[in-house]
């Protein structure tokens, strides 16, 4: 019995890894679509940017294929190794940061993560199962980010560029949203395929 206690520890810390390694890498890598030709006489398939990283993408992730555990110790290092000064956030790193307005989504990747593990493994690897999955933390993190802004708003910390509070939650949110949305598609296809090849 410890010893497959042992190896589910073991596990969830690989994934936790592999989650960190993600989260970094996806903070710098743009996220596109594809636009399929209107007609034959179209060159090639076109791709378009969604207006995102693949950050969140990552987030959800390892949420689904590590689990609640894995997906909260992956951000927890991410977030301990960008606010000590190791430049893994879109902007560096470093304490000052939690003093930004917008800190509060990268703090929403823990419970994000936590949430979409959760509920990931509360059912058999459905599409939709994982989709809903995904879609909570999706909203958890963006939940987080919008109760930071108003405290930032509350405490005048910087970050909001001049901007009014409705204008910081719009931008912050509503204009990521559809391409976030739109990660969080490809993220259930990726972790449905994946779940399914390692029979868990």
């Amino acid at each position: 019995m410890a010893e497959s206690f042992g190896n589910v520890g073991t596990v969830q810390l690989l994934w936790s890894m592999v989650g960190l390694l993600l989260t970094m890498g996806g903070t710098f890598l743009e996220a596109y679509g594809i636009a399929l030709p209107s007609s034959l006489s179209t060159q090639g398939i076109q791709t378009f940017s969604l207006g995102v990283t693949c950050q969140v993408g990552a987030v959800l992730l390892v949420g689904c294929l590590g689990g609640k555990n894995a997906g909260a110790l992956s951000q927890i290092a991410y977030l301990v190794m960008g606010l000590t000064l190791l430049p893994v956030f879109a902007e560096g790193g470093g304490i000052g940061y939690v003093k930004l307005s917008q800190f509060g989504y990268l703090l929403g990747f823990i419970p994000g993560a936590w949430i979409c593990g959760f509920l990931a493994f509360k059912a058999r690897p459905k599409l939709e199962t994982l989709a809903f999955s995904c879609v909570s933390g999706l909203f958890t993190v963006h939940l987080c980010g919008i109760t930071y802004l108003i405290i930032s708003y509350i405490f005048q910390w910087k970050g909001t560029e001049n901007l009014a509070l409705m204008q910081a939650i719009l931008r912050y949110s509503w204009l990521a949203l559809p391409g976030q949305l739109a990660v969080v598609c490809a993220v259930t296809v990726i972790a449905y395929i994946l779940r399914h090849l390692m029979f868990y």
